[in-house]
């Protein structure tokens, strides 16, 4: 969907002759090559794209830096990051060089077009396709006001872009209350965010490593000024992909069950199965999952003893324990 428009902006003229182009936020999948792969500096921090960029052999880096003879913004549906992004590019690109901004309707994209018009940066008009619309303003109106900037919540820095930047979410809240007095040596915090679980986590007697697993290098940057603890262990990693050169005795998770607007279950069980490889033979899984979710089922296929151990209306809590072992391949 975003190549067919890419296509369409490409075509209108409005792309730069030479020089590098500044991409940020692509997605895996996103068809690029209306750009011209070759002059392309993808910029995402979300683990999972980056991977699936750099097996493609493009150029991708978490951060951006130097100037751009133009850029695209691919549009997220947070706001606040929508803004940072767009601040972000027409500081990066030279001035009259064209910023194009791309998104579906679900993404915000008309939000950001008014946006930017109040801003003063006299965005072109839009081309519609595939359920989606680009346009393109030009670098140089002064967006500074829109940059990202750190917010401390209750004693914890969050930034725009990362999950729950307003606080911490019920679901986590409950999980911290609901974890036992004492815990193993080694515990993982499986989608870590910035820190809130894991600050629990070694509040605990007998945590004597936490091991903060998150896809998102924003939300880990805040999570190591939240947790200046020498026992928070830091991985920027795809939870589904981590392997861990020691098993955990436990692991604690509040899985992400959105891959779109939509729920997506299998994203959430795709979880506890990693959860399940990531424990030792006696190990615990404590995990909390919106009440609706299906869970139960794909938890009785992974471990020996499950229990509720409470929740809301809104929220289950579980406590699996004894993983079952898989079988060897011959």
């Amino acid at each position: 969907m975003r190549g067919e428009r890419l296509e369409l902006m490409r075509d209108s003229g409005m792309l730069p002759a030479s020089g590098p182009l500044l991409v940020l936020r692509p997605r895996a999948g996103d068809d690029l090559a209306p750009l011209g792969l070759e002059r392309l500096r993808l910029v995402t921090g979300y683990r999972p794209d980056y991977d699936s960029f750099a097996a493609a052999g493009l150029a991708v880096a978490e951060h951006a830096e130097g100037h751009y003879a133009g850029a695209l913004v691919c549009l997220p549906r947070a706001r606040e990051h929508a803004r940072a992004l767009l601040a972000e590019a027409a500081r990066l690109v030279v001035a009259g060089g064209p910023v194009l901004v791309d998104g579906q309707k679900t993404d915000g994209i008309e939000t950001a077009l008014k946006d930017l018009r109040a801003a003063g940066a006299e965005p072109g008009p839009a081309l519609s396709k595939a359920h989606g619309k680009i346009f393109a303003f030009a670098a140089g109106v002064d967006l500074s006001q829109w940059a990202a900037a750190d917010r401390d919540i209750g004693g914890f820095v969050t930034r725009p872009g990362v999950f729950s930047a307003d606080g911490p979410d019920r679901g986590s809240a409950l999980l911290a209350a609901a974890l036992p007095a004492r815990l193993p040596a080694r515990v993982a915090d499986l989608g870590a965010g910035w820190g809130y679980l894991s600050r629990a986590i070694m509040a605990r007697e007998h945590v004597s490593e936490c091991h903060l697993i998150e896809a998102e290098t924003e939300a880990l940057a805040c999570a190591r000024v939240n947790l200046p603890d020498p026992r928070a262990h830091f991985h920027w990693a795809d939870a589904l992909r981590f392997k861990p050169a020691i098993p955990f005795g436990a692991v604690v998770c509040n899985p992400p069950f959105h891959s779109s607007r939509a729920a997506d279950p299998a994203l959430g069980a795709a979880f506890l199965r990693a959860a399940h490889g990531m424990l030792t033979s006696s190990g615990t899984l404590w995990l909390v999952a919106n009440r609706h979710l299906p869970y139960r089922p794909v938890l009785e296929t992974l471990f020996k003893e499950i229990e509720e151990i409470g929740g809301d209306s809104a929220f289950t809590l579980w406590r699996a324990a004894r993983p079952v072992q898989r079988r060897a391949v011959a």
